[in-house]
């Protein structure tokens, strides 16, 4: 196997050539290539253990991040100027190499990306609910793991990562992997998360769930008393698990 990054701002990974997509990854995500053919690479993520397909053209050669997008997106101008043309957006979590800084921005080999937008390879943030509040309105996307669009584990996943904790890309291991269950009728706090087949959702106070649900098909916060019996109504049944962090 051999180590690349991706050189995209979003890439579909896909479940075999020109098949479904199952998930996404981001500019600066590193994955390990296990075979090449016909213009496609089958890969794994180092983020999260996530195989699939995806073109090999977006593929290069592993370099270093020494920064990655703490805002909910940017762009990489062409020059230290926010007037000049950009040249193209990046999403939250996306991972980038510095070449030098000029005033308010870091140079990267995409452009000029402004400072305020980005933390030093290594910051952790320390409120996950906080970091899936940035994603409010983002339409929803099965699949999709970027500002562009995202569904309810890619909205996990971009908060769990980005405060240091590792996460599945899929609700149904996530159910799995992340926090301890608690007994049926706790009372939910901020930072819970809760799990019905095949949807995941954060729980932002003892009243409210923050979810990327195709209800909404957005981000958006739902009371609770109000997404329970709907999500029992459309069949996707009751609470699977209620876990806390």
């Amino acid at each position: 196997m051999s180590t690349r990054r991706v050189t995209a701002p979003v890439v579909d990974l896909l479940r075999a050539p020109e098949g479904p997509r199952d998930r996404q990854l981001l500019y600066g995500d590193t994955v390990q290539v296990e075979d090449e053919a016909d213009g496609w690479s089958r890969v794994v993520a180092d983020k999260d253990g996530y195989p699939g397909w995806l073109r090999s053209e977006w593929l290069g050669l592993e370099q270093a991040a020494t920064h990655w997008v703490s805002a909910l997106g940017t762009h990489a101008y062409e020059q230290a100027d926010m007037k000049s043309p950009d040249r193209l957006s990046l999403s939250f979590g996306s991972r980038v190499a510095a070449l030098s800084e000029t005033g308010g921005f870091i140079e990267t080999n995409l452009g000029f990306i402004p400072k305020a937008h980005l933390v030093p390879e290594g910051t952790v943030l320390s409120d996950p609910v906080a970091v899936a509040a940035l994603f409010l309105g983002t339409p929803y996307l099965w699949g999709g793991n970027s500002r562009f669009g995202l569904d309810c584990s890619g909205l996990v996943q971009a908060a769990l990562l980005a405060c240091g904790q590792d996460c599945p890309g899929d609700s149904g291991a996530q159910e799995h992997a992340l926090g301890a269950t608690l007994p049926e009728g706790t009372a939910p706090q901020r930072g819970d998360l809760m799990f019905w087949k095949g949807h995941v959702a954060w729980v932002a106070d003892a009243d409210t769930l923050l979810h990327a649900n195709a209800h909404h098909m957005a981000v958006q916060y739902e009371p609770i008393a109000e997404a329970l019996p709907r999500i029992l109504a459309q069949g996707d049944g009751p609470v699977t698990a209620h876990k806390r962090l």
